[in-house]
């Protein structure tokens, strides 16, 4: 088999071994066979599964900042993920708070950094039982221009007791989702290698 076409089918392509087999009418222990020995890596299981769940390449693209409010925007995400985001999902970017305009700013962030589609993102919503789900839910969709079907399931926590919760959780906590496991690594590597002064 030709090098130069197994190496644009698998590497440029992305095509799956299986697929290979198949284009060419041969067993996948050949294909195997002649990456060994062409020195063809093979993916890992996470990256084939990537693959096969983003045929279409990265649903993410990054922008590099080229004005200050870019650069702005791009220090403000990566500190509101760093501060607010859930760290120990391996496969989504969450983010919860109560603040929309927070909310407002890192959903800026994806998009406008990250070429995020909006609509990709999905949406949870913890509030305490005194206050109205659908109201709640409400809020947020108006405030963020978004639709009911970016929802999961709203989860509701027994309320204890008075105090002031209530002014800081009106419409309760809202996690933003997006799930990419490659643009959530990326993300923890920012995070990680941020030269500290």
């Amino acid at each position: 088999m030709n090098e130069r076409i197994l190496r644009d089918l698998y590497l440029i392509k992305l095509l799956s071994v299986s697929m290979i087999a198949k284009k060419f009418c041969v067993s996948e222990h050949k294909v195997n066979y002649w990456f060994s020995k062409y020195g063809i890596s093979k993916r890992s299981i996470s990256e084939a599964v990537y693959i096969k769940k983003n045929p279409n390449g990265d649903p993410f693209k990054f922008k590099i900042p080229k004005t200050r409010t870019g650069l702005i925007l791009f220090g403000l995400g990566i500190g509101l993920y760093w501060g607010e985001g859930n760290k120990r999902n391996k496969s989504s970017l969450r983010l919860g708070n109560v603040d929309p305009n927070l909310i407002k700013a890192y959903m800026s962030f994806l998009e406008k950094i990250y070429s995020v589609d909006k609509h990709k993102l999905r949406f949870g919503l913890q509030i305490f039982s005194d206050i109205f789900p659908e109201s709640a839910k409400k809020f947020w969709m108006d405030i963020l221009n978004i639709k009911s079907s970016q929802f999961q399931k709203v989860i509701v926590t027994p309320t204890r007791g008075k105090g002031t919760y209530k002014h800081k959780s009106e419409y309760g906590v809202l996690t933003v989702y997006f799930n990419n496991s490659k643009l959530k690594k990326i993300m923890d590597g920012l995070i990680e290698n941020f030269p500290l002064l």
